[in-house]
């Protein structure tokens, strides 16, 4: 159900360029082109969640040495930072993996181009099959009989009295097969790798073209993982902001899984026909393309917040510097460090003492000034306690000679 939901829709969009460009080589090289097109958005989504992810890992790792001793602090500050940020594992993944579910029904679109692009129904590919196999003995072997398609898709035209003979209500434009010429190239031929240099081999632009075609495949899934790994890096920062060029080396150090793909895919290609592998060629081409121009605008957002938290940085950089500018300052006017008391309380009392002074002396200064005489306060000779009837209470007066001899006497 999936298959067909998704392989008849681009069944008809490969029939429709074939017959627009008379050309079935540059109607898969625009097919190609539109699927990524197509499935853009969610490129898009996925690529997205892969910068921001690399641009957190600095952060991720600080929290990880941060907690080190403590697995759940360290999984519950990652995922606060994930929250902050705004990245989800299971949707970045998600995205990433939707566009490789459409590379199978593409797949077969390519692969059975009689149903999808010529929409022969199972019975007739039958008929067909067994005409040609009967016509063109040896055409179709037991290792290409996966992709006989590919193969009899070719032979309906010189065939098509006897099938017309056979399927009487057969369209014309099924008459009329497909042609897999492209450049000189057949694609519907396996490129020939282990018979490379055997005495079959014949060396002509044919089969040196075939040949190359998974060759330049593979290369440029190669330039794609290093173009996507260098301009995911660049988005590394750390907590303020700057590039975090170590981390973003250190995350380049796997290099397995940068050449497992791309020698997954040599290796398929010489087992399939070229058709596949161009396409696989255009696809990679056309990913390094969008890479460039999604990077470039997320980038902006991206850089944007880098320099706003930057700006925080230095801001708070340029205050520290002036605190410790002044503490210099200090230092220098004061070298042997001695300082004054500063209580906050001591000194709000002896400002109340010195407020309290120069009223009673500008007081005396104006009584004076009037022939005023101000009689001072007598002073009372009071006992150290304070108290007259009690002169010797335990206190801060308190008279530590109140039971000597000479207290007794008097």
């Amino acid at each position: 159900m999936f298959r067909n939901l998704i392989a008849v829709p681009f069944g008809y969009l490969l029939d429709i360029l074939n017959r627009l460009t008379s050309n079935y080589g540059v109607a898969l090289i625009l097919f190609a082109i539109l699927v990524k097109v197509i499935l853009l958005p969610l490129t898009a989504k996925g690529k997205k969640s892969m910068m921001k992810m690399s641009r957190i890992t600095p952060r991720v790792q600080a929290l990880q040495k941060k907690y080190a001793g403590d697995q759940q602090k360290q999984n519950e500050a990652i995922q606060a930072l994930y929250k902050q940020e705004g990245v989800s594992m299971g949707g970045g993944c998600l995205w990433s993996f939707l566009p490789i579910l459409f590379l199978f029904p593409v797949y077969w679109v390519i692969r059975e181009p009689l149903q999808y692009m010529l929409h022969l129904e199972a019975g007739e590919i039958n008929i067909i099959t067994n005409i040609v196999k009967a016509a063109r003995p040896g055409l179709i072997g037991e290792s290409s009989a996966y992709y006989s398609q590919l193969l009899v898709a070719p032979e309906i035209s010189g065939l098509a009295n006897e099938i017309q003979n056979a399927i009487p209500n057969i369209s014309s434009q099924a008459l009329e097969g497909l042609k897999f010429n492209f450049l000189g190239i057949n694609l519907s031929q396996d490129p020939a790798f282990l018979g490379l240099f055997g005495g079959d081999w014949a060396w002509n632009w044919k089969n040196i073209g075939c040949f190359l075609i998974p060759v330049l495949s593979a290369s440029s899934q190669i330039l794609h993982t290093l173009v996507t790994q260098k301009l995911n890096n660049s988005v590394v920062t750390d907590k303020n902001g700057i590039v975090d060029e170590e981390t973003a080396k250190k995350g380049q150090n796997n290099k397995a899984m940068m050449w497992l793909g791309p020698a997954m895919s040599l290796w398929i290609g010489f087992t399939v026909p070229a058709a596949l592998s161009l396409y696989w060629l255009v696809q990679g081409l056309a990913s390094i393309v969008i890479d460039i121009y999604l990077t470039k605008k997320y980038r902006k957002i991206y850089d944007a917040e880098d320099a706003e938290r930057l700006k925080e940085y230095l801001a708070q950089e340029a205050l520290e510097a002036e605190k410790e500018r002044l503490r210099a300052e200090k230092r220098a006017a004061n070298p042997e460090g001695i300082t004054t008391n500063t209580s906050k309380k001591k000194l709000q009392q002896k400002k109340q003492a010195e407020e309290a002074a120069a009223k009673a002396a500008a007081a005396k200064e104006y009584a004076a000034s009037k022939g005023i005489e101000i009689e001072e306060p007598k002073k009372e000779n009071l006992p150290l306690s304070g108290i007259p009837s009690r002169p010797h209470c335990k206190g801060r007066a308190y008279d530590p000679n109140r039971y000597s001899r000479e207290s007794t006497e008097e």
